[in-house]
């Protein structure tokens, strides 16, 4: 259906120019040649006005080297006393062997380190990422995460049994002032 719309909007603009033609043969007036030079260029402008929105406002899709990285607990989504406890005590890496090391901390020190592997599913156009803990594994990790998508980024929800929603944005830990 859109194809078809597409090339009847094509057609009724083929035939307005054809018409503007016509007249600016017959008239030798500059304005229709303008008229028609104008008609184009705000068509031209529109389409890629369009596009660079089109751009802008879509989602970003992943690839598994973009899984790579440090994640810390998203303190903007959730803020307070419980998101800031989470961030000290909770982060990861994934690295580019694709190991995954899952940190509980104090701060800046690693109290006890997790390991696993991660791969990724493509069932769609972005991927989705799959964790497998070694035993003993920490309850975070015990699903995989829901990826959230944005324009530019993504975060991840792990879903605890403790403490219920956890959102991770790719980020280096740093003290919180």
């Amino acid at each position: 259906m859109g194809g078809f719309l597409l090339l009847i909007v094509l057609f009724i603009l083929l035939i307005i120019t054809i018409v503007f033609l016509i007249i600016w043969a017959i008239t030798k007036k500059k304005a229709y040649g303008k008229a028609i030079l104008y008609f184009w260029g705000g068509i031209f402008t529109l389409y890629f006005a369009m596009y660079a929105l089109h751009l802008i406002n879509s989602k970003k899709v992943l690839e598994k080297q973009d899984f790579y990285g440090h994640y810390t607990i998203d303190r903007n989504y959730f803020s307070g006393k419980q998101a800031d406890w989470q961030y000290d005590n909770f982060r990861f890496e994934i690295r580019e062997n694709d190991s995954i090391y899952f940190y509980v901390t104090d701060g800046p020190d690693i109290m006890e380190t997790y390991k696993g592997k991660i791969s990724t599913l493509a069932p769609y156009k972005s991927a989705r990422l799959v964790i497998k803990m070694e035993e003993p594994n920490h309850h975070i990790l015990t699903t995989n995460p829901t990826i959230y998508r944005e324009s530019w980024d993504f975060f991840m929800v792990f879903n605890s049994p403790k403490f219920s929603n956890m959102y991770f944005r790719k980020g280096k830990w740093t003290k919180i002032d």
